[in-house]
């Protein structure tokens, strides 16, 4: 069983304006995610975004104009601050806010903040500009920058106790952080592209005719893009409906986080795989009400219901 602090004592008034300033960048630059996190008890809900924070700094370094070599060096300066933070040597009147509300947040949880050394190391496969063969090549990646998360995220939910099969949370959380992260790939295949990213598996755009990749808003010639969007399609539900295992194990408000999260991007797949060549037209996204709708049905717990009676038939 993983607990969490529920309730904290005192937090110092540095400590609070670090952890506002976290929720600020979290709620402009991730609305997908500050829909989720709202719904967390506020010690949840500042953990979370002290995450986030750090997480978008990683990817900001990895995604911006910088040169290569230039980008690796910043990465590994952010690997030198979060020893610092995983040792508990940044103060709380630090000029950096985010690494003063990932300090503390590390302290009142308990975080594997090594899943942040995942992030650096998959944003530096970006920067290195890899590609992969195979999905097994690709799972790496996805572990390392949504993987992590997920478990890094469990760190700050923890388990309900008694909650069966706990051991496996971890697992699971990783397992649907790969389902989002697979739902992401093929939300920004035309964004990718244009930034000179390939993601899918070579493998598979080698057998649905795609290997020419994605340059404009209609698919190669004479390939089959939508066999290939609905493939993998399947494969992000296979994953989706192994990591929703994970939400009977949470209490009510952190599955409800979960539920809301993993809710908009199982929306967004299904929008997917109904236009599959929507993708190449631009980033298909969901209204601020469709999101809010599933914020309330993750709160009322209907997903996690939902997964335990499965789980119990399966077990008869």
């Amino acid at each position: 069983m993983i607990r969490t602090v529920e309730s904290e004592e005192h937090v110092s008034p540095p400590v609070l304006a670090a952890y506002r300033y976290c929720e600020a960048v979290t709620g402009q630059q991730a609305r997908n995610f500050a829909y989720g996190i709202r719904l967390l008890p506020t010690p949840k809900r500042r953990a979370m975004s002290a995450l986030y924070a750090f997480s978008r700094r990683v990817d900001d370094i990895g995604d911006g104009a910088l040169a290569a070599d230039v980008k690796t060096a910043r990465l590994e300066e952010t690997r030198a601050l979060l020893a610092r933070i995983r040792d508990e040597e940044v103060a709380e009147d630090d000029t950096d806010p985010v690494a003063v509300a990932l300090t503390h947040a590390g302290r009142h949880f308990p975080i594997p903040l090594g899943g942040l050394d995942e992030l650096i190391d998959g944003v530096l496969m970006d920067v290195r500009g890899e590609t992969y063969e195979t999905w097994d090549d690709l799972k790496v990646y996805c572990r390392c920058v949504a993987g992590a998360i997920g478990r890094l995220s469990l760190g700050v939910f923890g388990t309900e106790p008694g909650a069966r099969g706990a051991e496996r949370a971890p697992e699971y959380a990783d397992t649907l952080g790969l389902a989002l992260q697979l739902t992401n790939i093929l939300r920004d295949i035309r964004e990718d592209a244009e930034g000179g990213r390939v993601y899918l598996p070579a493998d598979d755009l080698a057998k649905f005719g795609c290997s020419a990749g994605f340059h404009g808003p209609t698919p190669p010639e004479g390939s089959d893009f939508a066999g290939l969007v609905h493939f993998e399609v399947r494969r992000a539900r296979a994953l989706f409906a192994e990591g929703y295992r994970l939400l009977p194990m949470l209490d009510r408000r952190s599955g409800a986080c979960v539920a809301a999260m993993a809710g908009i991007y199982r929306r967004l797949l299904d929008r997917i795989e109904r236009e599959p060549e929507a993708v190449l037209r631009g980033r298909v996204s969901l209204p601020g009400r469709e999101k809010a709708y599933v914020a309330v049905r993750g709160l009322s717990g209907l997903d996690a219901r939902n997964v335990s009676r499965r789980t119990v038939r399966r077990r008869v």
